[in-house]
């Protein structure tokens, strides 16, 4: 099964400790040694960032920073695991480096997974059959 975690903080921070940095770099070389990391980095900050909405029947582009932003997505990481437990796992150890590392920062890690064509095929089965369920 393939997880995206998404990290979510406030815009306005510091740089990551150096010994965070360090310890993220061990826990992405451990993923790498097991096959479960496929891709991973930070994103760059909304000032550098754009955004192509459609909305009215028209598509704009709107360029950064984006004052609604009270917290951004600054970082991602996709894995291969065997369930969302596992996600899940690796999201707390990842936060808890945060923890360790970087005393009073905030944020969240989002765990969620990617479907591939099969998995949304199930997916509306499932909630076609729970729909069913629920009007009988």
């Amino acid at each position: 099964m393939r997880f995206i975690m998404l990290v979510k903080h406030p815009e306005k921070q510091a740089a990551p400790p150096k010994e965070l940095v360090d310890a993220m770099a061990i826990l992405h070389k451990e993923a790498i040694q097991a096959g479960t990391i496929r891709g991973s980095g930070g994103l760059a900050p909304t000032a550098q960032s754009s955004r192509v909405r459609l909305s009215g029947g028209q598509v704009r582009v709107f360029d950064g920073p984006f004052t609604e932003a009270k917290e951004i997505v600054g970082g991602y990481a996709e894995f291969e695991l065997k369930s969302k437990a596992e996600a899940i796992e690796a999201a707390v150890r990842f936060m808890t480096l945060h923890k360790e590392h970087w005393p009073g920062w905030e944020g969240e890690t989002e765990v969620r997974q990617i479907f591939e064509p099969e998995d949304v095929a199930q997916s509306c089965k499932e909630l076609a059959l729970t729909a069913h369920k629920q009007a009988s």
